[in-house]
């Protein structure tokens, strides 16, 4: 709901929010500008400024001074009205009153569209839908972000996406703040807020007396020009006239013929909030502030383009599903959670199958989930893939706390089928949590929790089986897996080792695709990355992919991959079989739970073989000289010792601190957690300061590890469990 919300009045106020935001940016500078150019007369009296003006114009009627310090005069001559700039020291003409050309233009475009009254009520509309977007926005950053407390937490997902959320971070405080001044504006130009007090010197007695010289009244002598913001001049020839000076502390009214305070009016609180509201929303007395918003609206045509970019990439990518029931008259509601695509290529077949066994169904993403829709519905479908180490994908954000809010759950029953791959840790963990909380909510579950390895037709179609028993229909899920949308790399290098050791692995080298600003602005080319991501290879003849972890960033030029063949390995050994020149079609998925991240931290880094990859990328890219302890295990020295050299160059530059390394192909065999009991004092006192650990490699190798850092860690009170927990420990494992 809150998505829609911020979606439609972007789409339907915008050409209105760019000429409002562009128009408020361009008027943000003149504050600026004006109080650079104005002369200050702070050290002056009201009574030496006033006099020396009705020296130059006796006939002067008024005396205003601007936040900016510009001090303007009017006065009539000969019957004609006029006014102009004045310099406080002669108290002559500086410059023209009128304002720039230009500026009063631009005024009226940004208060009415150069159209008076209705313009300013389409103008209110926009400001009104600026304020919408503003607090929806809001909302949907902190739902991305994971809660207020992670407002600026890292983001995924594609270029323009991110650029979109980079700037409502920045932008939303000051876009809320005109957008909210600008209504209370409007209000007040159509009379929709409470007047001020009445003048309190009507039923005051005046002296009867005229022509006391503004130099002798003792008020205006002891106020400084810095607190004056106008002084009105009596007409001389009307001895109950007064003399009225507004200060920011009030208003004053002086007797003409003896100076005196006839009556004094302290500003009331409406006055004070009306008038703080006009200064913040047109920078008048906060020229600074004026800039920064002015800057801020400035990302409103950047924010509107990019959300224009990705609602229409949001329209094409969504699923053409064939015969979808309406949410109320559906007997089944099929929910997706996809990260790439994939599991909407499943939830299709299953659509398909459904429909043909006489259903209605209703297919949609999981963040759409909303029971009290489903009016008919039976049961409820759960296709759901993981992303990173657990979390939802990104059509199933927000689905698990709407899960756990439900007060009661609902007749229907649920199922819920996962989709992943078993050589991550994270194997289907998202679905198992669905599955989880609906068990433990007490909804009925209509088949048990099953799981769908690399795509795996053959999963698929037997938990189809199970499905279609226990529905009373007969359920043949035939499904074909869609290659996923790739790009074609070219190797450039490549580095052999291991043959000696029965174990030959290459260290790949590829030139990153090059794509168009506007395929990177809506997603649709490689991204971004860094060390510790995966490519996704596809192998000629199978549309599912095999994944391998990125040894190198964008910022490197290249992409880097560790790979070691494996006896009947279908895309290793296709790998291997590459020569300089080749291509491969592969993609990018991001691995934010193995990231090094850019904080100070001490990282102990534990790897094995090919799992030295993502390590070796850490550690390229450790500029800024963290603190870096590498364990590397090998077979031998001679024949695997995977990024030897450069690692040698690393610790001597000062990007790795110390390395660590075992051999289990020696005379004296080794392993890496071997070497990690061999320094274990040390790791526990790293470890109790703040280091965070990281480890890749094979599920054996992990196991051993994860076993010798707890014995390391027994002694400090500190457990594997609780370092998880706040992200210290983390795992690549496959």
């Amino acid at each position: 709901m809150i998505r829609v919300v911020h979606r439609w009045p972007g789409l339907v106020a915008g050409l209105l929010l760019l000429v409002l935001s562009l128009s408020g940016a361009l008027l943000s500078i003149f504050p600026v500008v004006e109080r650079l150019s104005s002369v200050q007369s702070d050290a002056l009296s009201i009574a030496e400024l006033a006099e020396r003006i009705q020296a130059v114009h006796p006939e002067v009627e008024q005396i205003r001074r601007k936040p900016s310090g510009r001090i303007t005069a009017y006065w009539s001559e000969n019957g004609v009205p006029r006014a102009a700039v004045k310099d406080p020291a002669t108290g002559r003409e500086i410059a023209s009153a009128d304002s720039n050309p230009f500026e009063r233009w631009l005024t009226r475009l940004h208060r009415s569209l150069l159209f008076g009254d209705g313009g300013r009520m389409a103008m209110a509309a926009a400001a009104a839908a600026m304020l919408v977007l503003a607090v929806s926005g809001a909302v949907l950053v902190a739902r991305r972000a994971g809660g207020w407390r992670r407002w600026f937490s890292p983001l995924r997902g594609p270029f323009a996406a991110r650029l979109h959320v980079e700037l409502a971070r920045i932008a939303v405080a000051g876009l809320l703040l005109s957008s909210a001044t600008a209504l209370w504006m409007t209000a007040s130009t159509f009379d929709l807020l409470p007047d001020g007090p009445p003048s309190p010197v009507t039923e005051v007695e005046r002296s009867g007396r005229t022509g006391m010289p503004v130099a002798g009244m003792d008020i205006l002598k002891r106020t400084p020009v810095s607190e004056l913001r106008s002084l009105s001049f009596p007409d001389p020839a009307d001895a109950t006239d007064v003399f009225t000076l507004k200060m920011d502390r009030g208003t004053g009214y002086l007797d003409q013929g003896t100076g005196a305070l006839l009556a004094w009016s302290d500003p009331s609180a409406w006055q004070c909030v009306s008038e703080t509201i006009y200064m913040l929303h047109t920078g008048r007395g906060a020229a600074a502030l004026g800039l920064v918003l002015g800057f801020m609206a400035l990302s409103v045509p950047a924010m509107a383009g990019t959300g224009f970019v990705l609602w229409f990439a949001g329209w094409c990518a969504r699923p053409r599903i064939r015969g979808n029931a309406a949410a109320g008259r559906a007997e089944t509601i099929l929910l997706v959670g996809s990260e790439g695509g994939s599991t909407w290529g499943f939830a299709t077949t299953l659509h398909a199958a459904l429909s043909a066994a006489g259903q209605a169904v209703h297919a949609a993403p999981m963040s759409s989930f909303e029971p009290a829709r489903y009016r008919q519905a039976r049961r409820i479908l759960i296709l759901s893939a993981t992303y990173g180490d657990g979390a939802a994908p990104a059509s199933a954000r927000g689905f698990l706390d709407r899960l756990k809010s439900l007060p009661a759950p609902p007749s229907v029953a649920f199922a819920v089928l996962g989709f992943g791959d078993r050589s991550f840790p994270g194997y289907c963990a998202f679905a198992q949590a669905v599955a989880d909380v609906a068990e433990a909510r007490g909804w009925r579950m209509l088949v048990p929790f099953m799981t769908v390895n690399r795509q795996s037709p053959q999963d698929f179609a037997r938990w189809g089986r199970s499905l279609g028993t226990v529905m009373g229909v007969e359920l043949e899920l035939v499904h074909q897996p869609v290659r996923p949308a790739a790009f074609l790399l070219t190797l450039v290098s490549r580095r052999d080792y291991g043959a000696e050791v029965q174990a030959p692995t290459a260290i790949l080298r590829f030139v990153p695709p090059k794509s168009p600003f506007w395929l990177r602005l809506t997603g649709r080319c490689f991204g971004r990355f860094v060390a510790g991501d995966l490519l996704g290879v596809l192998p000629e003849g199978s549309a599912v992919a095999r994944f391998y972890s990125l040894a190198s960033g964008c910022r490197d030029g290249f992409i880097e991959i560790v790979v070691r063949k494996h006896p009947a390995g279908l895309c290793s050994g296709q790998l291997f079989e590459l020569q300089p020149g080749d291509t491969i079609n592969a993609f990018l998925r991001q691995n934010p739970g193995f990231h090094a991240g850019r904080d100070a931290a001490p990282l102990i880094l534990v790897g094995a073989g090919t799992g030295i990859g993502p390590l070796a990328g850490f550690i390229r890219a450790n500029a800024r000289r963290r603190p870096i302890r590498l364990f590397f295990g090998m077979r031998h020295p001679d024949s695997d010792f995977l990024y030897g050299a450069e690692l040698e160059g690393w610790r001597r530059n000062g990007q790795l601190q110390r390395l660590a390394t075992a051999w289990s192909r020696t005379r004296q065999p080794s392993y890496v957690q071997d070497a990690l009991r061999g320094e274990g004092a040390e790791i526990a006192r790293m470890v109790r300061e703040g280091a965070r650990v990281m480890v890749c490699g094979g599920r054996e190798m992990a196991a051993g590890v994860s076993a010798a850092l707890a014995d390391i860690l027994a002694p400090t009170g500190l457990t594997l469990a609780l370092l998880r927990a706040e992200g210290r420990y983390v795992e690549d494992v496959f």
